[in-house]
């Protein structure tokens, strides 16, 4: 609309005939019902660039009247009041004009909307029609998929081949006729088919066992035959020794051995049996073989009648020479101790060889006064070791068979009388000696055959060989496990002293892709310093922390946080987990006692141990506790609340997904990784 037609419009105007005011707003009403619905009609035909360009020109025509109506007030001439009413009657049009521009964009902003309520209502309409249609589409899938994966009983048969059955079959069971075009026929006569097989095989079976009894009859008469042949056959190796030489069969060697074996003591002699037994029947690669003088051995064993003259003889070189000089006391109690502690001039030694082509020596001594056995050890190692600080205590003789068996240290006599004797000689300890003569471990009394009450009350139980065949199998796999362990233990000590977490293939699934967080250091500690550590007291109070256990300290960092972890590994690894206590140095120090959240880390390796072992029989338990220790920090630091005030990047970008980032009052973290999802969560 233009300016001028703005001008020739004339506002209409409305009378009231009644007069009274009931009437005027009954026709004000009427009006304005009348003018709304003019509007929306109109509404439909209006064009809204046309009225946004009336928009900018009215606002241009009210800028320049009231530029006019100022200077018309600033001249202050006699005609100015006229066209000063003129031009603010003008105005007064315009402004009516952008009121009726105003409702008409409210109105069409009003219709605008309704309609797009109503297109998403369609569009939720349809997209709930969408999800009925899948949901039915799924569960016709899972039906389909529940009838194809049926099995019949008659799968679990193992049926000749269709080619077999039809050149086999006879035609009254085959029924080619009907099979041949009837999948559902052709399976049921192959069932016949079998069901006949098997009533043929029983009658042969039956016909074999009576054909067995009579194999069994020939052959005890072939046994009895073959136990008249022992006394000829004595004599042919007798005379075959130089071709047992010759091609170098051990026939003679056993032989000697068993000559020999006739002067052990009882107890090694019951080792040396009870070994050789298992090497024959449960382990090839198991060695045996008596060390020592056998000539000392035989003067040894000889009677006492034998032995007068010379005791006699002895007596007086002892009188005359007690008479040339008196020994001092001092003296004397030496002569004592070693005759006290003197071992048999014999000894069992025995070789495990694990698959690794690594070898544990053992060596079985006989302590013959104090009437125990001792071990000493020595590892020969199938590959080249590396030279690993931290694993100089792993191979040591002195601790390698520690704890074999819980609570069995090696440095006491198991003998309850050996007490008294040593105090006779003025022995105080017997760990003092334990070097030089070998530990007197339990499980070595019992592979010989010998048992000793103990403080406790027991109930009687084997003795001799029964006790030694009852203990070796275990024994010897405990041993060779050790050694496993303690190998494993000293590869993995190379590569954690580089700061590398060995993780193996089978272990990738309990660890994200990505760990941020790496382990820098790794060494050994003192009894005394791992005492000292604040973080630790806890462990020392509960009483788990033992003088055998080998004690290590492990530091991880990520940025500017520092997580220190005591662990206690004990001998028994990997049946017995290591034991970890952490500290954590970023703002502030923390550690189990005053964070729920480092409490919450420990728990995750040494209550949850069993989710990390790995692979039989375990050895990476450790490797695998500590990439877990950097996953949980990794979780601890990127789930930890950033100060808002702080501008520039987070320090620790979030890269793990976390279902809920803390729960509880305590304020815990999301530890536990979801492999196949790949998220983490709380337990």
């Amino acid at each position: 609309m233009s300016a001028d037609a703005l001008k020739k419009r004339k506002p209409k105007v409305i009378r009231n005939e009644g007069g009274t005011p009931e009437g005027k707003r009954m026709r004000g009403e009427g009006d304005q019902e009348a003018r709304v619905y003019s509007e929306e009609v109109e509404l439909e035909i209006r064009n809204p660039a046309q009225d946004y360009t009336l928009y900018k020109q009215t606002c241009e025509m009210l800028t320049r009247l009231m530029a006019e109506i100022h200077e018309l007030k600033s001249s202050s001439s006699k005609d100015s009041a006229a066209e000063m009413e003129e031009r603010r009657m003008q105005s007064c049009i315009h402004f009516m004009t952008l009121k009726k521009l105003n409702r008409v964009a409210h109105m069409r902003l009003k219709k605008g909307r309704d309609q797009t309520h109503e297109a998403k209502q369609r569009v939720d309409a349809l997209h709930l029609q969408l999800q009925n249609l899948l949901y039915e589409v799924m569960h016709l899938q899972k039906e389909i998929n529940k009838c194809l994966e049926f099995k019949s009983k008659h799968e679990e048969i193992e049926l000749v081949s269709v080619e077999e059955f039809r050149q086999d079959a006879p035609p009254e069971i085959s029924r080619p006729e009907i099979s041949a075009a009837d999948p559902h026929q052709l399976t049921l006569c192959r069932l016949d088919w079998e069901l006949e097989q098997r009533k043929r095989l029983a009658e042969k079976y039956k016909e074999s066992l009576a054909s067995k009894e009579k194999i069994m009859k020939s052959i005890e008469i072939k046994k009895e035959y073959l136990s008249s042949l022992q006394p000829r056959l004595t004599e042919i190796m007798q005379a075959s020794r130089p071709v047992q030489d010759y091609l170098s069969m051990p026939f003679e060697q056993t032989q000697k051995q068993n000559e020999v074996a006739r002067h052990l003591p009882p107890p090694l002699y019951v080792l040396l049996v009870q070994a050789n037994a298992y090497g024959q029947a449960c382990d090839k690669k198991l060695s045996v073989s008596i060390i020592g003088d056998v000539n000392e051995a035989k003067a040894l064993s000889k009677p006492p009648e034998d032995s007068q003259d010379d005791e006699s003889d002895s007596d007086v070189e002892e009188e005359q020479n007690t008479k040339r000089r008196r020994p001092t006391l001092g003296v004397q109690l030496d002569d004592k101790r070693k005759e006290m502690l003197k071992r048999h001039p014999l000894s069992v030694n025995v070789d495990l060889q694990c698959k690794d082509g690594s070898v544990l020596h053992l060596f079985f001594y006989y302590l013959m006064n104090l009437d125990i056995m001792t071990v000493k050890v020595k590892v020969t190692a199938g590959t080249e070791l590396s030279g690993a600080i931290s694993a100089g205590e792993l191979l040591s003789p002195e601790s390698l068979l520690n704890c074999l068996y819980p609570g069995d240290q090696g440095t006491e006599t198991p003998n309850p009388a050996n007490r008294y004797q040593f105090d006779k000689v003025g022995i105080l300890m017997f760990g003092d000696y334990v070097a030089e003569l070998g530990h007197p471990y339990t499980w070595v009394q019992n592979l010989g055959g010998l048992r000793f009450p103990t403080g406790r009350p027991e109930q009687a139980g084997p003795t001799g060989s029964s006790l030694s065949a009852s203990h070796m199998e275990a024994t010897m796999k405990l041993l060779k496990s050790r050694l496993e362990s303690r190998l494993a233990l000293h590869k993995q000590f190379a590569s954690l002293e580089h700061s590398i977490l060995p993780v193996s293939s089978e272990c990738q699934s309990l660890f994200p892709a990505k760990v941020v967080s790496r382990l820098i250091k790794w060494s050994t500690i003192t009894y005394e310093e791992y005492a000292e550590l604040p973080y630790t007291q806890k462990v020392l109070e509960a009483g788990l922390v033992q003088e055998t256990d080998l004690l290590f300290t492990a530091l991880i960092e990520r940025g500017t946080a520092k997580l220190q972890a005591a662990v206690v590994l004990n001998p028994r690894y990997s049946t017995v987990p290591p034991l970890f206590s952490l500290s954590l140095s970023w703002k502030g120090e923390r550690s189990g006692r005053t964070d729920d959240n480092l409490r919450a880390m420990e728990a995750e390796v040494n209550v949850f141990h069993r989710e990390l072992r790995g692979p039989r029989p375990g050895y990476q338990l450790l490797t695998n506790q500590l990439q877990r220790l950097c996953m949980c920090l990794d979780v601890f630091l990127e789930t930890e609340s950033q100060d808002e005030s702080v501008e520039g990047p987070r320090e620790f970008p979030r890269e793990k997904m976390c279902l809920r980032t803390v729960r509880g009052p305590n304020r815990l973290k999301p530890f536990k990784f979801n492999h196949p999802q790949g998220f983490f969560n709380h337990r």
